[in-house]
């Protein structure tokens, strides 16, 4: 059966399943016909059984190509099927001529291998009477006489008498099939589609190899069949199976339960340039007015204007060359130009295609996509509608550390019991399995409690698909002996791993594996008692619900998924897979079930929400980028939860309370002091912002609110041994505010080893610059966010490597301390402040740097490779007033 196809037809296997429509029973094999829906019990496609009269006056397929098994019911069966259809489209012809039609797609189109001469239909009629034939005389054998003919020709045995009774009608007409060449897995016929091996490429994916002519020998009956076979004078014969290769039409899709419809509704086409605008300049291949057009059809503008929030400028590479005035403005505002053929690649998106607007950028400058459009593309969903399932964030969820760990509060235990104990052994997991081929983002969890004054226990399991309300729960009483038997149970049934092993945890195929989770999300609400800028930058830096709407344009939901913290072992696992698929993709010719693989392990380590959406294949170097990014902000997060963690916890042991802010601080191991707006200090870094704002980044002016005095503990004795080398300046760095409970908490971190290579320009290494409205772009605030934190670090660059395009630098050349990227503009090296123990403030005026050669740059970019290099001197809150 195809998954993916909406409906399906089949003889019943047993008089029991009800009529979704008239509520009658529908007979043993009687033809009968089903609605595939989404289940809101668990993660997997529910059957609405129908009569075939009731399921057309009900439902309205638009080919049999959406109906799975079509090709495998009987002739006359099938005939039936398609007189119901025509009718249903003579119906639809004569229902005026409302505008809402016109979008109801074509009828499929007919693949090139499709047999269409009348002999071949002959021949696929001829091949249904005499499979059922075969099938009507077998059916009289006990199902162990048809395992024993099909354990004799090297087959499978697949599940359920009725699939039994397929293959083995299959290989006694057409041949014993052998195995897949690719993994050894039994192949099944798939109506439309072919013979799809059902075997295991590795043991996260299924394998993907599909064929219309598989291999296959003469089938052999037991010997002590042969007398009283119900196939009389049986003689096997390897023949090919005709049929039709179908496409489903390209409105079928898997309903939600629940989702009722009286008849063929409209499904609004994807406009992914929903809310964008662009600018058209020069010569196009297509019509202006005709490009025009197709852009508005998938929700974008064009305007005449340039301006910051601008999507991006369509033109092409003469026009770039040329560097007119309008194409200056373009640069200014640092925009990136495309090629027309972006809005032709854009139809395939459905969402925002930020990835596809970077891979048809011709010019050489270009601003963080993704950051100038977040506003707009904000917009465009905010306003979506969200099936029944979509869970809508229901804010803060508390969750109580007791015992051996967090109880799931969905227990409704939480204040009356702990996760039971016994000795190093906590008896809770939580489990997940991503599966692309199959859609499906699951998790299963399962805890012992205890209660906590009372020998009295319950095995606590819930399960579901990960950002969604479909699941459930089950909560039951019982003895601790018999906790501890059903709990192992349930491990081994749902991993294929023995609890007693789990520490040598091997993956099986089709199995859940176990997600390592640490619980530290806990809050608390009570006033602090620091000077008011710190109290402010305290809540800054701590604020939980910021971090997790970052988290959520990594498509990471706290508030959704079952799950805690991941530990750091989980996250370097996932490291390690992408850096597995930086690999795959160097390769020529890739094989998609690699990706899918590759895929499936990194989601199952690192749980996302992808809601009743399938998972999205990681497939590009854009992709392993944005989750090596989002790694790097968990680390950060990991940090910050951390230290919330260890207060909220000794709070709990002490009787002498303190405040949380001031316990937060305290957690830092950092001396923070605010800077006298009068010091001579501030008027320094005051101008050194007002002079280094670049001239390309005027969708902002940047305000100085207050300046800190950050001085971290054992910094100062580490930057001792690299205070004696030349050229020390003070220089800027920009990140997210939730990163910096980790940054003043751990210092400024180098990415990891194990992460890929992607998105350095000059390597791994700390990014620092003489522009502040350069490292001010890395803050990710926008106008309904504006408030964003700076570093003033003193870096001891000693002698710089100059580069003036990307280089990968692993290791700095002999004599070479730090890297310089050379960029086109820089502040006025006339106008240099020196501090009293001689570290160089370069804050003049950004003036055009005196380089002989062209930089890909156009701002200086210097870089440390070690960290004792570093040391923070100020931190910046600053207020972001965008213009726009």
């Amino acid at each position: 059966m195809n998954d993916d196809l909406p409906y399906l037809v089949e003889y019943a296997k047993s008089g029991r399943s009800k009529c979704r429509l008239c509520k009658k029973f529908i007979c043993k094999a009687s033809l009968r016909l089903a609605e595939i829906v989404q289940s809101p019990v668990h993660d997997g496609k529910i059957l609405n059984w129908y009569h075939t009269n009731c399921f057309f006056s009900k439902q309205r397929p638009k080919s049999t190509s959406d109906i799975a098994c079509f090709d495998e019911i009987r002739n006359e069966d099938q005939d039936i099927i398609r007189q119901n259809l025509a009718k249903g489209r003579k119906r639809t012809k004569g229902a005026g001529g409302s505008g809402d039609l016109a979008d109801i797609p074509p009828p499929p189109k007919k693949i090139k291998d499709e047999p269409e001469d009348a002999e071949e239909e002959n021949l696929m009629k001829k091949q249904n009477e005499k499979l059922y034939a075969i099938k009507d005389q077998i059916s009289t054998l006990d199902k162990k006489d048809m395992i024993a003919i099909l354990e004799l020709n090297n087959q499978e045995i697949p599940t359920g008498p009725s699939n039994i009774l397929s293959l083995l009608s299959d290989i006694l007409y057409f041949g014993a099939l052998q195995p897949c060449l690719k993994c050894g897995g039994q192949f099944i016929y798939n109506s439309g589609l072919g013979y799809k091996c059902t075997g295991n490429a590795t043991e996260w994916t299924k394998c993907e190899y599909v064929t219309q002519d598989p291999n296959r020998k003469n089938c052999e009956i037991p010997s002590d069949l042969k007398d009283d076979f119900p196939v009389r004078s049986y003689k096997s014969k390897v023949q090919k199976r005709v049929f039709k290769l179908t496409v489903p039409s390209s409105s079928s899709s898997i309903k939600k339960e629940g989702d009722e419809t009286d008849g063929p509704k409209v499904q609004e086409k994807p406009r992914p340039l929903k809310n964008m605008q662009f600018v058209i300049i020069g010569r196009t291949q297509k019509d202006k007015e005709e490009l025009e057009k197709e852009i508005q059809l998938l929700g974008g503008t064009v305007v005449t204007k340039v301006h910051p929030e601008l999507a991006a400028v369509i033109s092409n590479e003469n026009e770039v060359k040329k560097m007119t005035k309008r194409m200056e403005d373009v640069k200014s505002h640092d925009i990136q130009v495309i090629t027309e053929d972006f809005i032709e690649e854009a139809k395939e998106y459905t969402d925002a295609p930020i990835m596809l607007l970077k891979k048809k950028t011709i010019s050489s400058w270009g601003g963080d996509i993704a950051a100038r459009l977040g506003n707009v593309i904000a917009k465009s969903t905010a306003f979506k509608s969200k099936n029944r399932f979509e869970k809508s964030s229901s804010g803060k969820v508390k969750v109580k550390v007791k015992g051996g760990g967090v109880v799931d509060p969905h227990s409704g235990l939480e204040n009356y019991a702990h996760v039971y104990q016994r000795g190093k052994d906590k008896y809770t997991v939580t489990l997940g399995q991503t599966d692309i081929q199959s859609n499906k983002n699951s998790y299963y969890k399962l805890q012992i409690l205890k209660h906590d004054n009372q020998e009295i226990y319950h095995l606590f399991r819930s399960w579901g698909r990960i950002g969604t309300t479909i699941g459930g729960k089950k909560l039951k009483g019982m003895s601790l002996e018999k906790c501890i038997e059903q709990f192992e149970k349930l491990y081994e049934e749902k991993t294929g791993n023995q609890w007693k092993n789990r520490d040598n945890f091997v993956k099986m195929p089709k199995f859940k594996y176990p997600i390592d989770i640490d619980h530290g999300d806990l809050d608390s609400d009570i006033e602090s008692n620091l000077p008011k800028p710190l109290q402010d930058l305290m809540r800054l830096i701590f604020d939980v619900a910021e971090m997790k709407k970052v988290l959520l344009e990594f498509e990471i939901d706290m508030d959704k998924m079952p799950l805690g913290k991941l530990s750091e072992k989980q996250i370097e696992k996932a490291y390690a897979v992408l850096m597995e698929l930086q690999e795959i993709l160097k390769k020529a010719n890739i094989d998609r079930t690699v990706l899918i693989d590759a895929s499936n392990r990194f989601y199952t380590l690192i749980p996302h929400n992808f809601g009743t959406s399938g998972p999205k294949i990681l497939e590009t170097s854009e992709d392993i980028q944005k989750k090596c990014d989002m790694l790097l902000y968990m680390e950060r997060m990991d940090a910050l939860l951390e230290i919330k963690k260890s207060y909220e916890l000794s709070y709990d042991k002490t009787d002498e309370k303190e405040n949380p802010l001031d316990g937060y601080y305290k957690r830092l191991k950092t001396d923070i002091d605010v800077l006298d707006k009068t010091s001579e200090e501030f008027k320094m870094i005051e101008k050194y912002v007002q002079n280094t704002h670049a001239a390309t980044h005027t969708q902002y002016a940047l305000e100085i609110e207050d300046v800190f005095v950050v001085k971290r503990q054992g910094e100062e004795q580490r930057f001792k041994p690299f205070e004696k080398l030349p050229n020390r300046k003070l220089l800027w760095h920009g990140s997210r505010t939730t990163n910096y409970a980790g940054i003043l908490s751990q210092g400024l971190r180098i990415a990891p080893p194990e992460a890929p290579v992607t998105g350095y320009m000059f390597g791994k290494g700390i990014y620092f610059t003489d522009m502040v409205s350069k490292s001010a772009n890395y803050c990710c605030t926008n106008s309904n966010s504006p408030t964003g934190l700076l570093l003033l670090c003193e870096v001891a660059l000693g002698n710089m490597y100059e580069r003036y395009h990307a280089d990968y630098i692993e290791k700095l050349p002999k004599e070479k301390h730090s890297t310089l990227g050379r960029g086109q503009t820089q502040p006025d090296p006339q106008t240099v402040y020196k501090t009293e123990d001689d570290v160089e403030v370069p804050y003049g005026k950004g003036v055009p740097a005196n380089i002989n050669k062209n930089s890909a740059l156009l701002y200086n970019e210097y870089v440390v490779y070690d960290v004792g290099q570093i040391k923070i001197r100020y931190m910046l809150r600053m207020n972001f007033k965008f213009k726009y």
